[in-house]
């Protein structure tokens, strides 16, 4: 049971409230693989980071679809209302994670929609249109594939193991840096997989990769999806120090520092993250 705010959801609301996320998500997704196929213009916002006619469609129709669905929840959405402070129960809402990539024809793309209670997620999707996988979880954790622009028959995913022949660990394809290297040689990783935006995550709990590590700086909107699913799967998130994510650090721009998604918890004692601080600006930019 999770309580926050004089509200009580056990875990059967929480998986209700998943798969209607995940509904969201793919209907998102379905704006961003109509501009994804045909060319998609963009700007570039004060940070530097690209924005899109594709991220700003997406967005409106999930704030729309919660203010529907969730009508006493507010929303912290990456393009709109960034900085608004949270409450009790809020959405943080990321309509196109890896808009790099989309902007460059690739598949790996995401749309993440995360409830967070508190300081942490309790239910959330993370849609992959390009790839046509949903993953979702509330108390459970599932995946299924994007059908006419709405999840498929779920079935439930797990974390694996670490296993001996040796760790697959996910890496960005546009945002390298040493720290992350210096964690990943300290690991007997046997292999390095460079993946787009928040499909890591995915791909961890679902058993197909091991970990995932980030040096870089993010938001807040950029992981809350994910960190939930990997939880929820069998695995962890975890920070500088062995601890999990927080959310709803407004005061900090909600930008999370380095971060590393474990799909075997009992790696995240060999993994050395550092505590680097970061603007907001550069946070934003990095995120994308």
């Amino acid at each position: 049971m999770t309580q926050t705010g004089g509200h009580v959801m056990d875990g059967t609301e929480r998986d209700r409230i998943a798969r209607r996320l995940a509904e969201i998500a793919c209907a998102a997704g379905e704006i961003l693989r109509h501009h994804h196929a045909r060319g998609c213009s963009h700007s570039l916002k004060p940070d530097g980071s690209p924005a899109s006619i594709a991220d700003v469609e997406a967005e409106a129709l999930i704030l729309a679809a919660l203010a529907e669905s969730f009508p006493d929840v507010p929303a912290v959405a990456e393009e709109t209302c960034h900085d608004r402070p949270p409450a009790a129960r809020f959405f943080l809402v990321d309509p196109l994670d890896g808009t790099r990539e989309f902007l460059a024809g690739t598949p790996e793309y995401a749309v993440c929609i995360g409830l967070i209670a508190g300081t942490r997620p309790v239910a959330a999707a993370l849609a992959a249109p390009g790839l046509g996988r949903i993953w979702y979880a509330g108390a459970l954790a599932f995946e299924a594939g994007i059908a006419d622009g709405r999840p498929g028959e779920p079935r439930a995913v797990r974390a694996r193991p670490a296993p001996e022949s040796g760790l697959v660990a996910l890496g960005s394809r546009r945002h390298g840096d040493p720290e992350t290297d210096a964690c990943l040689a300290s690991l007997p990783v046997a292999a390095q997989h460079p993946v787009g935006s928040a499909v890591k995550f995915g791909l961890v709990a679902a058993g197909e990769a091991d970990l995932y590590v980030r040096c870089g700086p993010t938001m807040e909107w950029d992981t809350a999806a994910g960190d939930h699913i990997v939880t929820m799967a069998g695995g962890c998130v975890v920070t500088p120090g062995g601890g999990p994510l927080t959310y709803g650090r407004h005061a900090a721009g909600y930008r999370n520092g380095a971060f590393a998604a474990l799909g075997d918890p009992r790696l995240a004692g060999r993994i050395a993250l550092p505590i680097r601080a970061t603007s907001a600006a550069t946070s934003a930019a990095a995120a994308r």
